[in-house]
């Protein structure tokens, strides 16, 4: 059994009576939406031409948010309803970055995301949707898609109905009847500052990339505001990650590097403990409801890399605390042993988020395979850079600081010019090359600039060359994730 619906377009004429209804069966607080109509207008006057869309949770076959829910606050019903804990959720928002259709919002006051979830409260006393209800020339049309005798279904089986986004694979479940194509490919008409009757939302003021081809003579002139939900706590989580990943994974090389004394024996375990440990905080920070972040343990979901990716961080931490143990106690050997047990664990550690990324199906940047190579050359900058005073000497440490610098740059120039495959990765990828960091130009000309100031310093000053790579590197990654969340999803 499969709910979904269909919603016929051509019958549709925008007047919000749905978005009403749900907002007011659903409590659905001010500026956030379960249902929307979005406005898209093609052609010039006198011939223009307004096309509607109805918006709102496809009911996914194959539903990313509930894989990377890391709490198991979303789920898919039998009845193929994708539903909502909000008493499971931690405020995370992975689900919201892991959604194609931006059909999930944090309500703020409750510290939980919520969604359409086809009036299920409604449907299990027989019932239809609100917004199905209200509809005065019913252009929604709700129903069981895998039973051909239902209405919907026949719908689906005798007309060339669309769906959004097909290729994330996700298996959409709202199909729609004579709908224009760019009113559901995001992104491709104009976005004007003043929508038709009112400013258009401040979440995302960036101007669009001029680089970008738009739809001929399309403009669209009302929709709805999504924010950027993830931004400078995992950028800085993903620096801070770098550091205690890259310490831990140069370590079983500290004396061919040069390092003596406390710098060899307990330096790169204390950086990759406190490191680790301030990852774990912003993790925490970042969540709506920090004091629930227990949650991770009490009710994982360990399909997604969240949970994943912290059962790591655990591990890691465990292992590296260990090895400071061993070594104030005497036992250098155990020690050793355990420090490379650290170093794999170090790869992990630095690589992991990129599977995390790669559930984000909203966000076609994050799923690029230059991501995994990419962080492991970012754990090897932060790591050799972060031991460099230990040893400032070290013709060793110095050699992969330069290398791992230049690669850095190359890997964050070939992602931000090459040829994505998609158009949501096509947009951030315009939106990265365009991006401001301070004054520099845009942020790809400041890695590359911060990459060679960072060479040169750790050839005459390598004790400041720790501070240049963490700006550097906190420039790049906060321009990344927020670039990859510029595109509209819908």
């Amino acid at each position: 059994m499969q709910y979904g619906f269909v919603i016929d377009q051509t019958r549709c004429i925008g007047c919000h009576a749905c978005t009403v209804a749900c907002k007011a069966e659903n409590d659905v607080p001010v500026g956030n939406f379960r249902t929307s109509v979005k406005y898209t207008e093609v052609g010039q006057f006198p011939d223009v031409r307004r096309h509607f869309a109805v918006l709102r949770c496809n009911q996914c076959s194959d539903a990313p948010c509930v894989t990377i829910c890391p709490v198991n606050a979303l789920e898919k019903r039998p009845d193929g309803i994708v539903d909502v804990d909000r008493d499971a959720c931690i405020g995370c928002r992975a689900c919201m970055q892991a959604c194609p259709y931006d059909a999930l919002y944090l309500n703020d006051d409750l510290g939980a995301v919520e969604k359409c979830h086809f009036c299920a409260h409604r449907i299990e006393k027989g019932l239809e949707p609100a917004c199905v209800v209200v509809c005065p020339v019913q252009a929604i049309i709700p129903g069981d898609l895998d039973d051909p005798n239902s209405k919907p279904a026949q719908i689906i089986a005798h007309n060339d109905t669309k769906v959004c986004r097909p290729e994330q694979g996700t298996g959409p479940n709202v199909h729609y009847l004579g709908a224009d194509d760019v009113s559901l490919n995001p992104g491709s008409a104009a976005r004007p500052p003043t929508y038709l009757w009112s400013d258009r939302p401040k979440d995302k003021p960036e101007d669009w990339p001029l680089s970008l081809p738009l739809a001929l003579d399309a403009t669209t002139v009302l929709d709805t505001g999504h924010r950027v939900e993830w931004g400078w706590p995992v950028a800085a989580y993903l620096v801070t990650k770098g550091i205690a990943a890259g310490a831990a994974m140069l370590a079983p090389f500290a004396a061919a590097f040069g390092l003596t004394g406390f710098g060899l024996n307990y330096a790169p375990e204390i950086l990759a403990l406190l490191f680790v440990l301030v990852t774990l905080a912003l993790l925490v920070e970042d969540l709506a409801r920090p004091m629930l972040f227990y949650r991770l343990l009490t009710r994982p979901n360990f399909k997604s890399w969240l949970v994943r990716g912290g059962i790591i961080l655990g591990v890691f931490v465990i292992t590296v605390a260990s090895t400071i143990v061993l070594r104030v106690n005497g036992a250098d050997a155990a020690a050793e042993t355990m420090r490379w047990i650290s170093a794999g664990l170090g790869v992990a550690v630095a690589g992991y988020t990129a599977f995390l990324f790669a559930q984000c199906k909203g966000r076609d940047l994050w799923e690029s395979k230059l991501l995994l190579p990419h962080l492991l050359v970012q754990a090897c900058l932060c790591g050799s850079c972060a031991l460099l005073p230990f040893a400032p000497f070290s013709g060793g440490l110095k050699l992969i600081l330069i290398l791992s610098a230049i690669a850095h740059g190359c890997l964050a120039v070939w992602e931000a010019m090459r040829k994505h495959e998609t158009t949501n990765a096509q947009q951030a990828a315009a939106f990265l090359r365009s991006m401001r960091f301070g004054r520099l130009e845009a942020i790809v000309h400041g890695v590359i600039v911060a990459g060679v100031l960072t060479v040169i310093v750790a050839l005459v000053l390598p004790q400041i060359a720790f501070a240049l790579v963490l700006l550097s590197l906190f420039a790049y990654e906060s321009a990344y994730i927020r670039a990859a969340q510029l595109p509209p999803l819908s």
